[in-house]
């Protein structure tokens, strides 16, 4: 073992099993295989062990699987084996989710955040999850980012989570997520502005080592409102708070028109773009990058990372589902164990 590799296997990763009928049984199974060829750092999942199998059979995939009791054994069965942290879940047909799996869906994230917390793992990577499955069965969070922030809560208030879509070519912040469009002006506030990038430039210097961040605002209006003219939003909420942070130190630049925010040249004088709402946010990534973002939540007490897709029903057991998302997810997330090691001189 080389001396990165020692330092980046000072933890694995803890990995959740997502929507078994979904494709993140497949990309795991591949991401696995990758292992050498895509220099992945060891991760342990945790799965049913025979929901995992059954997938491998039905992919034709040759993916020995190894029980552990603890995060740590996985260090040494992950060259060999795919270390699985067992749990028991009924049986998911692909393509076709079922309530029943809920329990063992929302179980695999909660014992992913522990491990985490009690430093036995460097992160956590959740993989994809059916939000409406979920909800259906009394799930009452929209998604992943809010329940991580409960979890994380340790009985106070919890913590305001910042979703990051993160990719080499872009990286955004949606100021709002999953709420309707027409939410969105009553929500925006300039408080909520300036924490959630307050929260956005600890993340990047923290996560990514960028001394100081770089971040632009788009407009929540076209042509960020033209003075006033389309909305007021533009000029009595976002640039009173591009001021504020400004005066805190921050490189805050903007409100600027969300259409010319993206071109290639654009994308030179910032390091993330802060946007309004969900869509205006995700839809130039996924564009740009769809295969390679991340989606990445900051203000947590530990990194969590995420593919930037969802559990594509139609793909899930047929071998077409690409895995390169969770290998970048699954990169960043061990990152953190990396700097670690480095910084102890750890080796495993």
């Amino acid at each position: 073992m080389t001396g990165s590799q020692s330092a980046r296997a000072a933890l694995p990763v803890a990995l959740t099993m997502g929507e078994p009928a979904g494709i993140g049984p497949d990309i795991t199974l591949k991401a696995w295989m990758a292992r050498r060829a895509r220099d992945v750092a060891p991760f342990v999942l945790i799965a049913d062990g025979e929901v995992m199998r059954e997938r491998a059979r039905l992919l034709g995939l040759d993916v020995p699987m190894r029980e552990v009791g603890r995060a740590e054994e996985a260090l040494a069965a992950f060259d060999s084996a795919l270390p699985l942290m067992p749990l028991r879940c009924p049986r998911a047909v692909p393509g076709k989710p079922h309530g029943a799996t809920a329990g063992a869906v929302i179980e695999a994230i909660r014992r992913a955040v522990e491990l985490t917390r009690r430093g036995e793992t460097a992160g956590v990577v959740t993989n994809p999850i059916a939000k409406s499955v979920l909800a259906r069965e009394g799930f009452a969070h929209p998604g992943h980012t809010e329940f991580l922030a409960e979890l994380s809560a340790d009985g106070g208030p919890a913590p305001l989570p910042v979703m990051m879509l993160a990719a080499d070519v872009l990286k955004v912040v949606p100021v709002t997520t999953h709420i309707a469009l027409g939410e969105v002006p009553k929500r925006l506030s300039q408080a909520l502005i300036t924490r959630v990038s307050q929260i956005t430039a600890e993340g990047l210097t923290r996560h990514f080592s960028i001394a100081r961040p770089r971040l632009m605002f788009a407009g929540l209006n076209p042509h960020a409102g033209e003075e006033g003219l389309m909305g007021e939003e533009d000029e009595a909420v976002i640039r009173p708070a591009v001021e504020e942070l400004a005066a805190l130190g921050i490189d805050a630049t903007g409100p600027v028109s969300a259409d010319t925010m993206f071109h290639e040249e654009a994308r030179l004088r910032y390091d993330v773009a802060m946007c309004m709402y969900h869509d205006q946010a995700l839809i130039p990534v996924k564009t740009l990058a769809f295969d390679e973002a991340v989606n990445v939540t900051l203000g947590l007490p530990f990194l969590r990372t995420s593919p930037d897709h969802g559990t594509a029903f139609a793909l899930a057991g047929t071998g077409r589902a690409r895995e390169a998302s969770l290998l970048a997810a699954l990169r960043l997330a061990s990152s953190q164990s990396t700097s670690a090691a480095a910084a102890t001189g750890a080796v495993a």
